[in-house]
């Protein structure tokens, strides 16, 4: 796997020996390369450092790399919100390098397990899902522990930085402290990825163990307004309560 992915996403699932969408990732495109290509960059921004494995799958030298990557870096930060999906991720990379070498990036795509340029098919319009009537906000969060309703008012949930909307906000400490921790981790030098983690938790992220798989998540704490099926808040309910008591006494 690039650097990053297989430091914060650990190991994935071990592909399939028949299949023909396989990446040098060990991943399908239609599961993580997209991530890979985006932790890469931010390890790039860091470090100046490519890939490695990479020159195995382009023509081209390591400063020629080291090219591509500054403006993949610069392409990608400028673009709102930042690609989701394989085909918008492969999109972004044919375009920014679309006067390099046709063996180079497909090289590169195929690095990243993600959609060849003749694969691809023409962008259509498509009508957004509809939403809930007065919905003003969505968080496609990670799984809920019930440990992580406190008080039975607020709950504290995590949002991937996978998410299109988070993945622009990350911080760059907590990006860069995110890559070293699984250096350490990787060297087993716990107590420094333990000190690491910390830096990230006070920051307002952490991460997460999904499915054997570390991911580095945004902490949002949310208060329940009202109760499912009521129409009630929990305060007014707790007066309602309060009230009868006064009542009787």
């Amino acid at each position: 796997m690039g650097n990053a992915l297989r430091f914060l996403y650990g190991k994935c699932c071990q592909p399939a020996a028949d299949s023909d969408s396989i990446g040098h990732h060990g991943v399908t495109a239609d599961n993580v390369g997209v991530s890979a290509l985006a932790q890469d960059l931010y390890n790039f921004e860091i470090t100046n450092q490519v890939p490695q494995g990479l020159g195995k799958h382009v023509v081209s030298s390591r400063k020629a790399q080291i090219n591509w990557y500054k403006k993949l870096s610069d392409a990608w930060r400028e673009t709102k919100p930042p690609p989701k999906s394989p085909e918008e991720a492969s999109r972004l990379v044919i375009l920014t390098l679309k006067r390099h070498q046709k063996a180079d990036v497909e090289g590169l795509l195929a690095f990243y397990g993600l959609p060849s340029p003749h694969s691809l098919v023409e962008l259509t319009t498509v009508t957004p899902p509809s939403h809930q009537q007065g919905l003003k906000f969505e968080l496609n969060t990670l799984p809920v522990d019930a440990k992580a309703v406190a008080d039975g008012d607020t709950v504290t949930v995590y949002v991937s930085t996978n998410e299109a909307r988070e993945s622009s906000c990350v911080p760059r400490e907590v990006q860069a402290a995110a890559v070293q921790r699984a250096k350490a981790r990787s060297q087993r030098n716990y107590d420094k990825a333990d000190e690491l983690h910390r830096q990230i938790i006070d920051s307002g992220y952490r991460v997460l163990n999904i499915q054997n798989e570390e991911t580095l998540a945004k902490k949002y704490r949310i208060r329940l307004r009202f109760l499912l099926g009521t129409g009630e808040s929990m305060h007014q309910r707790a007066k309602c309560r309060l009230d009868k008591r006064l009542k009787r006494n």
